[in-house]
C-alpha cells in the first residue's frame, strides 16, 4: 500500500501539481476510491487510517513537495510539532508555519466543538505542500460508525462558517448542533455578544438543575426535545476568561482554550431561548475494487497483480523523468476502455 500509494501520488503531482493533489484528497469520493485501489473495503472505517498511514510513510520519504503530519490517537497530538518540522524543511516563514499549526488545531476543534454529532475525533492528518497550502482528513467514531471530515485550505474563508469541503459517513443523525451552518450565523453573533458582556449575567440561565426524590404518584410527560442549559464552574470560568480577552470574532472565541462543546452549546441555547436566534440542528453530512479487499470481498487481494500495478506505474514515472512519456500517455488512454 505504501509503494502503490506513493507512486499514484507522484504521478498526480507530476501531471497536475501539488495543489491538485491536495484538492483530490479533500474530495471524499476520490479518497474512498484511492483507498479501494490500495486494497481496502469501501465500507471499512479502517480505510481512512490505513490509507493515510501508507501515504504518510511514502510521501514523507519522497522529494515531491507534499508531506503529512499527524495520524491516529496519540500521533494526532504530534501534528503541530510535525508541521513545524515540515515547514522548516520546506523553508516556509515563521508566520506561515504558525498559521499552518493554527489551521490544524482549529480544524480539529471545529469538528469536535462546533459540530456536535457525537462523533469523537480519534484521527487527524494534516497534508501540506511546500507552498503552504493544506488539506485535512480526519475521522471520528460513534456507535461503531465512522464519519470523515475533509478540509481544503483554498476553500476555507472562515473556520467557523461552512468551512468543510465535505463530511461523509453512512448514517445521518438527528438533532446535530451545527454552529458552522449559514443558519447559525445569527446565533454566532449573539453568542459572541453574550461572552463580551459580563458572564455574571448568564449565571441565572446556567444553574445546576435541582435534584428531588420522586414519589410513586408523580408522573412527568416531557416533550421529545427541550432546552436544558447546564454548565459547571469550569465552563463559567472559561466564559470569564473569554470575557477578559474580549474576542473580536466568533472564530477567536472558539479558539480560546477552555471554550469547548458544552460552553458553545449553552451559548447557542441561550441565544435561542432569550433572543430568538436559533442555531442549526441539521446534520451537515453528505452521503470501486482494483485489487480486491482485505476481508476477501469481492475477492482477496491478489498480491501478484498488486505488485504488477506498482511496477507498471513506477516504470512510467521513471521514463517520464527522462522525457519518455509514452507509458504515462498509455495509462491515460486506458480509461477509454473502462
Amino acid at each position: 500500500m505504501k509503494k502503490l500509494g506513493g507512486i499514484v501520488s507522484e504521478i498526480i503531482i507530476n501531471e497536475y501539481g501539488q495543489d491538485e493533489y491536495l484538492r483530490r484528497l479533500s474530495n471524499p469520493y476520490f479518497f474512498q476510491a484511492l483507498g479501494c485501489v490500495l486494497g481496502f473495503d469501501f465500507h471499512s472505517s479502517g480505510l481512512t487510517v490505513t490509507t493515510l498511514g501508507a501515504l504518510k510513510e511514502s510521501l514523507n520519504t519522497l522529494d515531491i513537495g507534499v508531506k503529512i503530519a499527524g495520524g491516529k490517537g496519540k500521533t494526532s497530538k504530534k501534528a503541530p510539532e510535525q508541521i513545524e518540522d515540515i515547514g522548516t524543511e520546506f523553508s516556509l516563514s515563521t508566520k506561515q508555519i504558525n498559521r499552518l499549526v493554527y489551521s490544524s488545531k482549529m480544524s480539529a476543534k471545529v469538528d469536535n466543538t462546533l459540530i456536535q454529532d457525537n462523533y469523537q475525533l480519534y484521527h487527524h492528518c494534516f497534508i501540506l505542500n511546500e507552498k503552504g497550502s493544506w488539506a485535512v482528513v480526519q475521522q471520528g467514531m460513534f456507535d461503531r460508525y465512522a464519519r470523515r471530515y475533509h478540509w481544503l485550505s483554498s476553500n476555507v474563508s472562515s473556520f467557523v462558517l461552512e468551512p468543510h469541503n465535505a463530511i461523509c459517513g453512512d448514517k445521518k443523525e438527528n438533532n446535530v448542533l451545527n454552529m458552522t451552518a449559514k443558519e447559525s450565523e445569527d446565533a454566532q453573533k449573539v453568542s459572541l455578544d453574550l461572552v463580551r458582556d459580563n458572564p455574571k449575567h448568564l449565571e441565572k440561565y446556567m444553574k445546576e438543575p435541582a435534584q428531588r426524590t420522586l414519589t410513586n404518584f408523580e408522573f412527568f410527560s416531557m416533550p421529545p426535545r427541550h432546552t436544558i442549559v447546564n454548565m459547571d464552574k469550569k465552563n463559567i470560568e472559561s466564559l470569564r476568561k473569554a470575557y477578559e480577552i474580549q474576542p473580536g470574532s466568533y472564530e477567536e472565541l472558539v479558539s480560546i482554550k477552555g471554550i469547548g462543546p458544552k460552553t458553545i452549546r449553552s451559548l447557542a441555547l441561550i441565544s435561542d431561548l432569550v433572543y430568538g436566534k436559533p442555531a442549526s440542528w441539521r446534520d451537515p453530512i453528505k452521503y470501486s475494487f482494483a485489487h480486491g479487499g482485505k476481508d476477501g470481498i469481492p475477492y482477496p487481494v491478489n498480491k501478484a497483480v498488486y505488485d504488477g500495478s506498482i511496477s507498471i506505474l513506477r516504470d512510467a514515472i521513471d521514463k517520464a523523468k527522462i522525457g519518455d512519456n509514452d507509458r504515462i500517455y498509455a495509462i491515460k488512454r486506458l480509461n477509454k476502455f473502462i
